[in-house]
């Protein structure tokens, strides 16, 4: 009996051994499940974002060519105008008499003519047959011409008469919208004097004038020698107004001036753009994005695919051909959308791991999955520190 109770405690003690040897085993250890993106050699249009001002395409400052009192303002002020559209007229009394005295001082060298070449006719005849000498015959004929002189200064005169009395009517010489008026009913203006009675600007089209660095611009340069970028011509140029909307109508780069502004140390460039609506007012603030060349074979990575540390370096976690997570150094130059342009560390194939980062260090295997909505290839980029599209890269504790 005793025996018997031994050997069930023995059992007993065995079977509770072994379940706290099962309770204290380590779990077998989880392979961690990340998702990474497969890059891609694709051509990206790089472009260059660049703050600008709004410039009228053409400016008319009205001005009188006459002396006078003003009569009338025949325009609304801040409304559209047309080329040659009256906008004033002044008292033109005096001038009318003047262009009524010029036309009847061109009939009477008109009548005076007539008689000398009357008189020439005749003198000529009896100069033909010896009545009258050869002198009185070369009098008579210098009288005509005296005569056709006389009517050609006086239809000189009419016709300074005529453009005086029109320049007392004051008309646009573009159109455009009209500002407001400086003077007003009854003001004496005088002849080319120095204020204006108002402004004429043409807004449609209208100028964006934008400034790129030296430095940016040599660095371009560099790169279409090298062959790195391929120069892209006639690219539409995006406007981005103050509130962020984009302009609907794009515009076109037209010139780039050919010196360099000593003071600010950049080089202008003017784009035209269409202004319909007349949206775009002069001196309004923009951003233009310029597409300044063509990058073949381009690699971009997503930025939450990017870590930078402390001192600025930046990396990313790939997947090798172990199937193991591989650290790497990684040179990145601009963003472009949510992805950044690769100079240097990743190519075309490699797989860049975007998520799941804080569960996994250099030297484990990962479970591999590819991204459910992957974004579609960006064609553009925007460089430099002015775009507004940069965003910071994550560091490598965020996923």
């Amino acid at each position: 009996m005793f025996k018997k109770k031994l050997l069930v405690g023995l059992l007993a003690t065995s079977a509770l051994l072994s379940a706290c040897g099962e309770e204290q085993a380590a779990p077998p250890a989880m392979t961690p499940s990340v998702t990474a993106v497969t890059l891609k050699a694709e051509p990206v249009t790089l472009t260059r974002e660049l703050p600008g001002r709004t410039n009228p395409f053409k400016v008319a400052e009205v001005r009188p060519q006459v002396n006078g009192i003003v009569e009338e303002q025949l325009f609304q002020e801040g409304g559209l105008v047309e080329a040659g559209q009256s906008l004033y007229q002044l008292d033109d009394a005096t001038y009318e008499a003047d262009y009524e005295s010029a036309r009847a001082n061109l009939l009477s060298a008109k009548a005076e003519q007539n008689v000398a070449r009357l008189d020439a006719k005749r003198i000529a005849k009896l100069a033909g047959t010896g009545a009258v000498s050869k002198q009185e015959n070369d009098n008579a004929r210098a009288k005509l011409q005296q005569a056709e002189a006389s009517v050609a200064a006086a239809e000189a005169s009419v016709q300074q008469a005529r453009i005086l009395l029109q320049y007392a009517r004051i008309s646009s010489p573009i159109s455009g919208r009209i500002g407001k008026s400086a003077v007003t009913q009854g003001a004496l203006v005088t002849a080319n004097q120095t204020a204006a009675l108002a402004t004429v600007q043409q807004l449609d089209p209208i100028y964006v004038d934008i400034n790129q660095s030296t430095t940016e611009l040599l660095s371009l340069r560099r790169a279409l020698a090298t062959g790195k970028v391929e120069e892209a011509d006639d690219l539409p140029v995006k406007i981005v107004l103050e509130d962020g909307t984009v302009y609907p109508h794009p515009g076109k780069l037209q010139f780039a001036e050919a010196s360099v502004d000593p003071s600010t140390g950049s080089v202008l460039m003017r784009v035209v753009v269409p202004n319909p609506d007349h949206m775009l007012l002069p001196g309004m603030y923009v951003r233009a994005e310029i597409g300044r060349g063509v990058r073949e074979n381009a690699i971009l990575v997503p930025q939450q695919g990017i870590a930078r540390d402390p001192k600025g370096n930046t990396s990313a976690m790939v997947v090798n051909s172990e199937g193991k997570a591989e650290q790497r150094a990684v040179e990145v130059s601009q963003t472009i959308g949510n992805r950044w342009l690769v100079e240097g560390g990743l190519m075309a194939g490699d797989r860049v791991i975007v998520s799941g980062l804080q569960k996994i260090r250099p030297g484990v295997p990962v479970q591999v999955s590819e991204p459910e909505n992957q974004a579609p290839a960006v064609k553009e980029a925007s460089a430099g520190s002015d775009s507004t599209d940069t965003v910071a890269a994550p560091t490598a504790s965020e996923s």
